[in-house]
């Protein structure tokens, strides 16, 4: 159901950018399961067949594009490599602009690996040099240890740049809410330091900047389409880019009505497909 009640004024969206959990997908909480929800790969394939550009910004960390996009083209989603983005993919460019030649990273080995492909040197916590590193950067870090957040922590007391991947609380899941580990892990050095980390995820201006320069068109021709008012519409409300806010993730009807402007959606969808029908898309 389009819910009429949001009805802000809007312009044409020349392209999309789609959440993945909750509004694509549900995953399980190791993020080893991927659940499509109705309509996601129907939706996709219409826009493909419409010569709309679309791709995917997710705010997990965990693995590198080249390995959950396959994933997710096993569902039927027809998402390629170069149309699936992570904060590791804005973080590296982040990183490459702003002349860091190495980051200490508390993540897993897939968050590692996708900066190393996209050319970012990383050590991590005890390695030689880690407590000088230039940047830092918290991601996906379900094993994260009270040694990882002293060094982090010392290392931005070093004078280290403070980046994380998000600082999100929750996720949507099959089994619900979610627990987000970079928001308690950064909240932890934040309290010892005394600062707060960049985000380079959403709803960061430099994820929207980014996801309208990978679509090859301004901010305000995007419609980014989500669950989390505090995460997708927010990000779009800074970029004045096109809010689509759906029910099918964390946030219920109810819960978008109550959200204040600058996190408030111009619609409220229950099924991903109905953005066909918001005569939005130019």
């Amino acid at each position: 159901m389009i819910h009429p009640q949001f009805d802000e004024p809007a312009g044409k969206a020349r392209g999309v950018m789609f959440d993945l959990d909750g509004t694509l997908i549900l995953s399980n909480r190791e993020l080893g399961e991927y659940r499509v929800l109705p309509s996601a790969v129907e939706t996709l394939t219409e826009l493909k067949a419409r010569g709309i550009p679309f791709l995917a910004l997710t705010n997990g960390s965990a693995y590198p594009a080249a390995r959950q996009a396959p994933r997710l083209r096993a569902l039927g989603l027809p998402i390629d490599d170069g149309n699936l983005f992570t904060p590791n993919s804005v973080a590296a460019n982040i990183f490459r602009q702003r002349g860091f030649d190495k980051v200490m990273v508390l993540g897993t080995e897939g968050v590692r690996s996708a900066l190393k492909e996209l050319g970012v040197a990383t050590c991590q916590p005890g390695d030689p040099g880690a407590k000088t590193a230039p940047a830092i950067y918290v991601a996906w870090h379900p094993d994260c240890t009270m040694e990882d957040i002293h060094a982090a922590a010392e290392a931005v007391l070093n004078g280290g740049a403070f980046f994380t991947a998000s600082d999100v609380p929750f996720f949507a899941t099959q089994s619900g809410r979610s627990f987000g580990f970079s928001c308690a892990i950064c909240g932890a050095i934040a309290r010892v330091t005394g600062l707060e980390p960049e985000v380079t995820g959403k709803p960061s201006l430099q994820a929207m900047q980014f996801i309208a320069d990978q679509l090859g068109i301004d901010m305000h021709e995007v419609m980014v389409l989500g669950d989390d008012p505090k995460v997708e519409t927010e990000m779009a409300r800074l970029g004045g880019a096109i809010g689509v806010g759906v029910t099918t993730g964390t946030t219920s009807l109810d819960e978008w009505a109550q959200a204040e402007q600058s996190r408030r959606p111009h619609r409220v969808i229950d099924n991903v497909r109905e953005i066909l029908d918001l005569g939005l898309l130019a």
